[in-house]
């Protein structure tokens, strides 16, 4: 018995230690863990972004809250406590929360885990602006490389008339932003301004490949025709097809990037921070600054080569450009701000005028009583709410609340005030937007009429001759210089007279653009009339110097600064969040029918003017013609379209919205989401 006992004894004393051995490993292990976890706090303190002081609260909930490492006692429980807390350092980053002492900076993204100190991870911003910049100065550069001149390729080398080339130029010109309407489209409903912008490019690059091969292995035959004494052979059924296919090829890739990336260019800005937001409308200058640089080196140097014959040293040159502009965007692709698509904008629009139309005896109910949704979530995906509005009551109807609303929520019967105010955006821009077409008619002169003015007058200093489209310098100079002086002189002392912080509002300066515009058209007919009157018999070419040209090349190009920038700003701003790309893409679109506006008023003069033995106004030989007029003819338009612009200019209604949506989102994870699907 006393044998047996001893042993028990013996055994429950070895439990009793390998408890105790156990217990006394754990509390090792556990103090091990909140060191780590203490020297982590440490180090991410030290790591915090740009130095930023941690601001604490003045209590804790639990009042508990301690600066410094916190000692606790260490037992079992508070052991798995500190593991939790190990566990949420390890997994830093993948706790998106906005709990806590201040919210985040605009513009960046917020990682952090509770009691953490705020790390940020910076998208967006100039850095990239400039990337995207850079990227549209190098497109555009490829794209004028090809377009500026392209008039005198159809005449010189594919042997067209002059009005005929002028046509098909502004035919071409019309459908490259006649496709910015595809990609807007593609940009906000499915792609995202991301992947439509790469795409487009490619399609951009395609295209410039093909015109480079089709011209050498075609079409410039003897080498260095089409200088505008060599001839060319005459062109194949083949050279021309494929020119033709690949110059609209250009067309579709420049046209469908070309709003795409001004927009992206915007998102790079959180429209939020009012310090963003005004980095945001300086970017639209800087982005049509950025097209006239491109432009600069394409009208003056490319357009040299061009001119003496080397046309193929101005294809490869812009294909060059393109490839490089491509590559320069996919530089920036893990560090931009991405914006996701916010689905199909047509059948939101005609839902809207379907319920107003079914509800077409209902009375509309008073704005307090309209449908919307609760909460600040909107019923358009990554859309902010768009506030009521007094105008075009008619379509309240979708949004009021009748007996069969209240049993079924049909989309087509009932729509959310959001949705209801988006439809009137598109209504209310309309107007506005068919009033610069006149403009983009007196815009279009440039790359066409102009021109051919242009190649004859006398364009040599000694033995050097000034390529006609060259002139087009003096509009990119004029662009470059104003917009300084726009941007640092006129905003300010406008601001201070008008108390208008941009200055001018957007309005003020497209109605400023188109009456400086129409100066350009009377200084065109002018120089017209006396280059015919310096026209000695029996020659083409007039003895009045191309530089008489310069002024209405300047004309246009301040012009542009007042009318293309403000209405960049106009429609990127009045358009609602979920057709961004579409509201810069009206821009793009007004060129699109300016061009084609011009080449129909140009076939219906020479249908008038040219019967009989009267060769019209714009004949193959000008000096025959009465060019001036048709000048003067757009003018006079501009005038009538000038007195209906400010008649809609002060009846517009700015679109008024809420604040962002969901604020406390983490954008990182919005744009990692992004970049997962591209």
């Amino acid at each position: 018995m006393m044998t047996g006992d001893k042993n028990k004894d013996v055994a429950e004393s070895s439990e009793v230690l390998n408890i105790s051995s156990i217990d006394i490993e754990q509390k090792r292990n556990s103090h091990e863990i909140e060191q780590q976890c203490n020297f982590h706090e440490i180090e991410l303190k030290k790591i915090s972004l740009d130095g930023t002081e941690e601001k604490r609260d003045s209590h804790d909930p639990e009042g508990n809250r301690k600066s410094g490492v916190t000692e606790e006692k260490i037992n079992h429980s508070n052991s798995h406590n500190i593991g939790e807390k190990a566990d949420s350092h390890e997994h830093e980053g993948k706790i998106n929360s906005h709990e806590g002492d201040e919210p985040p900076e605009k513009g960046t993204i917020t990682t952090r885990s509770p009691n953490a100190p705020i790390i940020k991870k910076k998208r967006g911003g100039w850095k990239l602006a400039i990337l995207l910049l850079a990227n549209q100065g190098l497109a555009t550069l490829a794209f004028f490389g090809v377009g500026v001149n392209l008039v005198l390729f159809l005449v010189r080398v594919l042997e067209q008339s002059n009005s005929v080339a002028a046509n098909n130029v502004s035919k071409w010109t019309g459908t490259v932003y006649l496709f910015s309407l595809v990609g807007a489209f593609l940009s906000d409903s499915y792609w995202g301004r991301y992947l439509t912008c790469a795409v487009f490019q490619v399609f951009f690059v395609m295209g410039l490949g093909l015109m480079t091969l089709t011209s050498w292995i075609f079409l410039i035959h003897p080498s260095g025709c089409g200088d505008g004494e060599k001839l060319c052979n005459p062109p194949s059924k083949t050279g021309v097809g494929l020119f033709y296919l690949s110059i609209y090829l250009v067309a579709f890739g420049y046209g469908g990037h070309q709003p795409t990336i001004a927009t992206f260019g915007a998102d790079q800005f959180d429209e939020a921070d009012p310090e963003q937001q005004s980095s945001r409308a300086i970017f639209f200058s800087y982005f049509y600054f950025a097209l006239n640089v491109g432009c600069l080196f394409s009208n003056t140097i490319l357009v040299y080569y061009e001119d003496q014959g080397y046309w193929n040293i101005g294809f490869v040159a812009s294909l060059g450009s393109a490839i490089v502009a491509l590559l320069s965007y996919l530089m920036g692709s893990s560090r931009y701000r991405y914006i996701k698509p916010c689905g199909n904008p047509l059948p939101r629009v005609a839902q809207v005028f379907v319920a107003a139309v079914r509800k077409w005896h209902v009375v509309p109910a008073d704005a307090d009583d309209l449908y919307e949704m609760e909460g600040k979530e909107s019923a358009i995906k990554g859309s902010r709410k768009i506030l009521h509005s007094n105008e075009i009551k008619f379509l309240d109807k979708a949004a009021t609340i009748t007996d069969k609303d209240q049993n079924e929520k049909n989309p087509w019967r009932l729509c959310t005030v959001t949705q209801v105010e988006e439809a009137k955006c598109v209504l209310k821009l309309l107007p506005i937007w068919l009033c610069t077409i006149i403009y983009s008619v007196m815009f279009t002169q440039m790359a066409s009429l102009f021109v051919e003015q242009g190649d004859v007058m006398h364009a040599k200093i000694g033995n050097f001759h000034i390529p006609a489209a060259s002139m087009s310098a003096f509009d990119i100079c004029s662009v470059l210089i104003a917009t300084g002086i726009y941007r640092q002189v006129l905003v300010p002392l406008a601001g201070r007279l008008s108390g208008n912080p941009k200055g001018l509002s957007e309005l003020q300066r497209m109605g400023i653009g188109l009456i400086i515009g129409l100066l350009a058209m009377v200084a065109a007919g002018v120089t017209e009339i006396a280059r015919r009157k310096y026209v000695e018999p029996g020659k083409r070419i007039s003895s009045l110097s191309i530089f008489c040209q310069i002024p209405q090349y300047v004309c246009v190009g301040v012009s542009e600064v007042f009318m293309y920038v403000g209405q960049l700003e106009f429609f990127n701003g009045e358009a609602p969040d979920g057709i961004k790309s579409f509201g810069s893409s009206l821009c793009m679109a007004s060129i699109s029918l300016g061009n084609y506006v011009s080449s129909m008023l140009v076939a219906v003069v020479m249908g008038i003017t040219a019967r009989g033995s009267d060769p019209g106004w714009i004949p193959n030989n000008l000096n025959e013609g009465h060019m001036d007029r048709f000048y003067f003819l757009i003018a006079g338009l501009a005038v009538m379209d000038f007195a209906i612009y400010v008649y809609l200019a002060k009846r517009y209604k700015y679109i008024n919205l809420e604040g962002p949506e969901n604020e406390e989102e983490s954008q990182e994870s919005r744009d990692d989401e992004v970049l997962r699907s591209v």
